[in-house]
C-alpha cells in the first residue's frame, strides 16, 4: 500500500492537539482533511499530554473518509521523534513536517517513519508526508524538498513564520506572499504533489477570506488550510465549478469520445482544438464538481 496522492484536499482544518472536544467532532463539518497540531498550538508543558490525546483520538474515533494529518514537532526538539512514532502507530495518514528547509529534513523524517512502520508491523510506505515551508530558505529549496521522498503528498506555506523570516508582516492583499506562493506552487507541480495555502486568521473577515481563496484558486493551489469550521463552506463553494464549467467539461469529454469512435486524429469543440491540457482541465473540473455533489458520473 502507498499513500494516495491525488485525492481532493480543498480544506485542511487545524485542530489543536490539546483540545479533545474539537478532536471528537471535527470531521462532522466536512473538511477534506483534519490536521491535528502538536507543534505551535501546544505549549511545552502540554506536549506529552497532547501526543497522548491525539494518539487516542486516532485510535478510537472513526473519522470516515476525512484524511488524518498530524503536524509533529521538529526533530531538533525533545518531542519530534516520539511524536512521529506515536502517530505512525496510531494510524495517521500523513505526518506533516514543520519548518522544512532542506531535502535532508524530509529524508530524516522519512527514515524514522520507515523505522516505525517496520517496528509496529505497518505496511511500508503507507504513511505519507507533507512539508510546511515557513522561511526564505525553505522556498529557495522548495523543489529539492518536494522531490526528497516518495511519501510526500504535498507542501504548504506557513505564512506567519514566513513573513517574520522576511522581516515584514501580512497585508490584506498578501503581496508579500506572491513570490513564495508561486515558487512553492511551481515546485509542487514539477514534483507532482499538492500545493496547499496558509491559514487566514481573521475568522470574522469573510470578505477578506473569500478574496484570498479566490486568489489562491486562480494561482492553481489545491486547497487552503482553515482554522474554523465556518471557513470550510466558502472554500468548497469557490472551488466548486459553475454549471457552465461543468457543461463545458462534459462537452470536451463527449468530443473526445466522438472523435475516437470516428477514428479522428484531430479533435475540435466549437471551433477550438481539444488537446491534452484541455482534457486534463475537464477531468479536474468534473472531479471537483462530483466531490461537491453538483455532478454525478453517468
Amino acid at each position: 500500500m502507498t499513500v494516495k496522492k491525488d485525492r481532493l484536499r480543498r480544506t485542511m482544518m487545524f485542530i489543536p492537539g490539546n483540545n479533545p472536544s474539537m478532536m471528537s467532532d471535527a470531521h462532522i463539518y466536512g473538511p477534506d482533511a483534519i490536521m491535528f497540531d502538536l507543534e505551535d498550538s501546544v505549549k511545552l508543558s502540554e506536549k506529552d499530554a497532547a501526543r497522548f490525546l491525539v494518539y487516542n483520538a486516532l485510535k478510537t474515533i472513526d473519522y470516515g473518509d476525512v484524511e488524518k494529518v498530524v503536524r509533529v514537532n521538529p526533530l531538533d526538539t525533545p518531542f519530534g521523534k516520539a511524536d512521529i512514532e506515536a502517530m505512525v502507530k496510531a494510524g495517521a495518514d500523513i505526518i506533516r513536517l514543520p519548518k522544512s528547509e532542506t531535502a535532508e529534513d524530509v529524508k530524516a523524517v522519512d527514515a524514522l517513519i520507515s523505522e516505525f512502520e517496520e517496528k509496529h508491523g505497518i505496511e511500508k510506505g503507507s504513511v505519507g508526508m507533507m512539508a510546511a515551508i515557513e522561511s526564505g530558505l525553505g522556498i529557495i529549496h522548495a523543489y529539492a524538498i518536494a522531490t526528497a521522498s516518495p511519501r510526500l503528498i504535498g507542501m504548504a506555506i506557513g505564512a506567519e513564520d514566513f513573513v517574520t523570516d522576511l522581516k515584514t508582516s501580512r497585508s490584506p492583499d498578501g503581496i508579500e506572499l506572491i513570490t513564495a506562493r508561486s515558487m512553492l506552487l511551481f515546485a509542487a507541480r514539477a514534483a507532482g504533489i499538492a500545493a496547499l495555502d496558509t491559514v487566514y486568521s481573521d475568522v470574522n473577515n469573510e470578505e477578506g477570506f473569500r478574496k484570498e481563496v479566490e486568489l489562491i484558486k486562480q494561482l492553481g493551489f489545491d486547497g487552503k488550510s482553515v482554522i474554523n469550521p465556518r471557513q470550510i463552506a466558502p472554500v468548497v463553494e469557490i472551488f466548486t465549478p459553475t454549471l457552465q464549467e461543468i457543461e463545458h467539461a462534459e462537452n470536451v469529454l463527449e468530443a473526445i469520445q466522438e472523435a475516437e469512435e470516428k477514428g479522428l486524429g484531430v479533435i475540435s469543440l466549437n471551433g477550438k482544438m481539444v488537446d491534452k491540457p484541455v482534457v486534463e482541465r475537464a477531468l479536474r473540473t468534473l472531479k471537483l464538481a462530483e466531490a461537491a455533489g453538483s455532478y454525478r458520473r453517468s
